[in-house]
C-alpha cells in the first residue's frame, strides 16, 4: 500500500526532535521510555506498545513495553490471533516495512463483529491501531519480530500523515533500539584470535575458508567456535555474529555467504 500524505514544517521539527534526542533511560528491553513518550507527543494516541514476537499462538512476546496497561484477556487474544490479518502480518509474508492499520483490514462493522474484538480488544477500549515492524536481533526466535503499535480508542482513526510520520521514522526507531541494545550488552571478552576468527565469519567465511586464512586445521577452527560459544552463551554462528557486532554483522553473514556453499555450525 502507498503511503501518502503532506507534513507540515513543525511535523518535521518534531521528527527531528525525536530522532536527535540523546537518550539515556535504558531499561532491561527494548527501547527508551522516554522516546515512547515523546512519540505519543508527535502522532497522538492513548498509548503505545513496543514489544518482541515470535508469533507462535499462546507464546507470550519475549519483552513487553507499554504506556498504559490494559485489563483484557490475554488468553483471548492469542486464541484468535491467527485469524486477526494485523496482528499476524509478518506471518502471512506481509511487507515489514510497510506501516499498517487495523482500517486497511477491517471496515468498521467487519470490525466490531470481529471474535478478537469481541472477546479482546473491546475491553481493552481499542478501536484504531497503526503498526510498524522491526527485524529481531539475531538472538531472538527465528521467525521473530519486532512491533510498535499505537492505539486509540472511540473516535477518529490514525491518518494518512499519521502513517507517513510513522514511516519517516522508522529507520530512526531501529537505530535507536539497535543503539539501547549496544548499551544493555557488554563487549565480549575474546581473543584476539577469536575476534579475528568472529570478522571472517562475519563476512560469510566458512570453516575451510577460515582455516585456509588464519592458516590453521579446521579442528583447531571448530576448537575456536566451541570456545567462542560458551564465552558468548550461543548455539551457532550467526548468534555469535549477532551477540559479537549487535550494529548488523549477521546481516552481512547471509549476504557475504558464497553462493552454494555450505555454512556449517
Amino acid at each position: 500500500m502507498a503511503v501518502q500524505g503532506t507534513l507540515s514544517a513543525r511535523d518535521l521539527s518534531r521528527l527531528r526532535a525525536i530522532t536527535s534526542d540523546r537518550r539515556t533511560d535504558l531499561t532491561t528491553a527494548g527501547l527508551p521510555l522516554s522516546l515512547l513518550r515523546d512519540l505519543l507527543d508527535v502522532i497522538p494516541a492513548d498509548y503505545v506498545t513496543f514489544y518482541g514476537s515470535d508469533h507462535k499462538p499462546r507464546t507470550p512476546a519475549w519483552f513487553l513495553q507499554q504506556t498504559s496497561p490494559d485489563n483484557a484477556d490475554e488468553e483471548a487474544y492469542w486464541t484468535h490471533y491467527r485469524n486477526c490479518p494485523p496482528c499476524c502480518y509478518p506471518q502471512h509474508g506481509g511487507n515489514l516495512r510497510e506501516v499498517i492499520r487495523f482500517s486497511d483490514f477491517y471496515s468498521a462493522r467487519e470490525w466490531r463483529s470481529a471474535p478478537i474484538y469481541c472477546d479482546y480488544y473491546r475491553a481493552a477500549n481499542v478501536e484504531h491501531a497503526l503498526k510498524l515492524f522491526l527485524p529481531a536481533p539475531g538472538w531472538a526466535p527465528a521467525d521473530g519480530t519486532l512491533q510498535l503499535v499505537l492505539w486509540r480508542g472511540p473516535g477518529p482513526d490514525f491518518s494518512e500523515r499519521d502513517r507517513v510520520l510513522l514511516a519517516l521514522l522508522r529507520p530512526h526507531l531501529h537505530e535507536a533500539y539497535l543503539d539501547a541494545e549496544r548499551g544493555r550488552r557488554k563487549t565480549p571478552e575474546l581473543t584476539p584470535r577469536q575476534w579475528d576468527l568472529l570478522h571472517l565469519l562475519a563476512a560469510g567465511h566458512t570453516n575451510a575458508q577460515i582455516a585456509r586464512r588464519l592458516n590453521l586445521s579446521q579442528g583447531t577452527v571448530r576448537k575456536h567456535l566451541e570456545n567462542i560459544y560458551n564465552k558468548l552463551q550461543v548455539s551457532n554462528r550467526t548468534t555469535a555474529v549477532t551477540c559479537a557486532f549487535p550494529q548488523g554483522s549477521s546481516d552481512r553473514l547471509t549476504m557475504a555467504a558464497p553462493e552454494g556453499s555450505a555454512c556449517p555450525e
